[in-house]
């Protein structure tokens, strides 16, 4: 039996549109989640492999609402006030104590939303076209309030982000029907439409304001592989934050961007994610807020996007 396998990866992004060769599905604001049964035996897992299990102590028994041993990709998230919370999950996976663990389980409890089957008692299925896996993976999941099967609507994806619009959702994901599921890669068989654009980014540093805000320094790497100053972000940034990053001495750039004066460097350097309405044709995000701390990302993947 297959243990954890590294998730396939949205490769575009896009406006909502029609097409009778795609499904669309709800983008929910969580954390990418592969779980594994094996031997009667569960376990969570995040993108890059790292065990999420201990983080989530209500979710011990879903594998008894999984039939067989098999391998699930979906997402990791909590529900509050009618939506799905990313604060609240990312608080979750960096929880170490016991106690804070047991009443987060409590008071806001994570479900996980199955949208791929990768492997059946040994079977890989990745190789299936997309509709073939969906059926199997119906027939794997006992739904109940911890465990379900993420829903989709084909050709129609215009309908279903104007929804999510309403119901202020994320927005949607769209995936080619006949599509094969290829591990650890990004395909633009798979493609986002959300009502903000986000994207990751290397924190390299940070500039005390005056008033008691932060404001983050972000860059990107291109193609070759050199780290490239993509800018600020100050609306959403947590005081906690400027504690977590090491202090370095010198500037990660080959020269000091202007306006980075007076800046504090961090080295190792974190990643974050930040939300913004679009990119300008300078390549600056229009209205940046900061989103949170991605902990299951390196800074070496947060790629500028016009070379992804």
């Amino acid at each position: 039996m297959s243990g954890w396998i590294a998730p396939m990866l949205i490769g575009a992004q896009q406006p909502a549109f029609d097409d009778p060769d795609f499904i669309f599905e709800l983008k929910l604001d969580g954390i990418r989640c592969i779980v594994c049964k094996n031997e009667g035996k569960t376990q969570l897992y995040n993108k890059r492999g790292h065990l999420l299990s201990q983080h989530f102590p209500e979710l011990d028994k879903i594998g008894e609402r999984i039939k067989k041993d098999c391998v699930l990709d979906g997402e990791l998230y909590v529900f509050r006030e009618g939506i799905t919370d990313f604060f609240a999950i990312q608080k979750r996976v960096t929880l170490s104590d016991p106690f804070r663990i047991d009443m987060l389980s409590q008071e806001q409890p994570a479900t996980f939303t199955a949208f791929d089957i990768l492997n059946s008692e040994g079977q890989d299925l990745t190789a299936m076209p997309l509709m073939a896996r969906k059926q199997i993976l119906n027939e794997h999941i006992a739904e109940d309030e911890r465990i379900n099967v993420s829903r989709f609507v084909q050709e129609h994806g215009v309908h279903l982000f104007a929804l999510t619009k309403e119901t202020k959702l994320e927005g949607i994901v769209a995936k080619r029907c006949g599509s094969r599921y290829h591990p650890g890669r990004r395909s633009k068989d798979w493609i986002k439409c959300k009502n903000l654009m986000d994207d990751d980014f290397v924190i390299v540093g940070m500039i005390p304001k005056d008033n008691g805000m932060t404001s983050l320094i972000l860059a990107q790497y291109d193609k070759d592989g050199t780290l490239i100053y993509r800018g600020h972000v100050t609306l959403g940034v947590p005081a906690w934050l400027s504690e977590r990053g090491a202090k370095a001495a010198r500037c990660p750039f080959s020269a000091l961007p202007p306006g980075n004066e007076g800046a504090v460097w961090f080295d190792p350097p974190l990643v974050g994610t930040v939300r913004f309405m679009h990119y300008t044709r300078s390549g600056q995000m229009r209205q940046p807020v900061f989103k949170g701390l991605r902990e299951d990302k390196l800074p070496w993947e947060c790629v500028i996007p016009s070379e992804k």
